[in-house]
């Protein structure tokens, strides 16, 4: 049974770092990309970061360019994502998927997600 676990959600002050964990398991014919996606209250879910497992391309969200950093370590088949400068816009639940819609859109709930992290940025 494919699965995906975050892990490294919290609560952070306006400024501050976090790093996002997503572990896959399970995936016996392996998959094409780990996308990073936040829905906020009251907000449709959007793409953050997403990467391919292929060659290693990622694709930022204008909201996420130089301050969050997605990287894979495939050794350990896990997505991780590096956030810095953190403000109180990015509080949500993030969540990662597989095989996100091109270039880093929610997939469908047809596809693995994971059950998602908290980060609340706040002073």
């Amino acid at each position: 049974q494919a699965r995906l676990v975050e892990s490294g959600g919290g609560l952070v002050q306006p400024g501050g770092s976090l790093r996002l964990s997503c572990a896959a398991s399970g995936f016996t014919y392996g998959y094409g990309a780990i996308g990073w996606f936040r829905q906020a209250p009251d907000k449709k879910r959007e793409g953050v970061a997403c990467i391919s497992s292929s060659n290693g391309s990622t694709y930022y969200a204008d909201t996420a360019k130089g301050r969050f950093t997605i990287s894979r370590d495939a050794a350990k088949d896990t997505v991780y994502l590096e956030m810095n400068s953190l403000r109180v816009e990015d509080t949500a639940v993030y969540s990662c998927a597989a095989d996100p819609d091109l270039p880093c859109s929610p997939p469908g709930e047809d596809h693995y997600w994971g059950q998602g992290t908290q980060v609340t940025v706040s002073l």
